[in-house]
C-alpha cells in the first residue's frame, strides 16, 4: 500500500488539537493498515521521527433522522508521538472551526 493511501486525512478536533503541545498528531486512516505501515507513512510523508503509534478503531453510532434510522460509518485513527523536536507545520497554521 502506498504512503498516500494509508494516511487518508488529518483529525480536526479539540482534542487532537491539545494532544499537538505534547507532540502528538491525529490521522484516519486506511482501515486495513497496521502500525509499521503508518509509521512508515508518516515518515516518508512529512520527514519526521515516529517515535510511538497508537491504533484505535472508531465505532459506528446510530443515528436517527425522522423516522429513518441508521448507522455511520466505522473508521481506523491513529496517534502518532514524534520524535522531540519534530513538528508537523500542516497543523500548526489551521484553526479549529467553531
Amino acid at each position: 500500500m502506498d504512503s498516500r493511501q494509508v494516511i487518508i486525512e488529518p483529525v480536526v478536533s479539540e482534542k487532537s488539537y491539545a494532544l499537538m503541545a505534547d507532540g502528538k498528531y491525529t490521522f484516519r486512516v486506511d482501515d486495513r493498515a497496521h502500525k509499521t505501515q503508518i509509521r512508515r507513512a508518516v515518515e516518508e510523508i512529512f520527514d519526521v521521527g515516529v517515535v510511538e503509534v497508537r491504533v484505535i478503531t472508531m465505532r459506528s453510532k446510530p443515528k436517527r433522522r425522522g423516522l429513518h434510522s441508521g448507522r455511520t460509518r466505522s473508521w481506523k485513527k491513529a496517534i502518532v508521538q514524534l520524535a522531540p523536536g519534530d513538528r508537523i507545520e500542516l497543523f500548526e497554521g489551521a484553526a479549529v472551526a467553531e
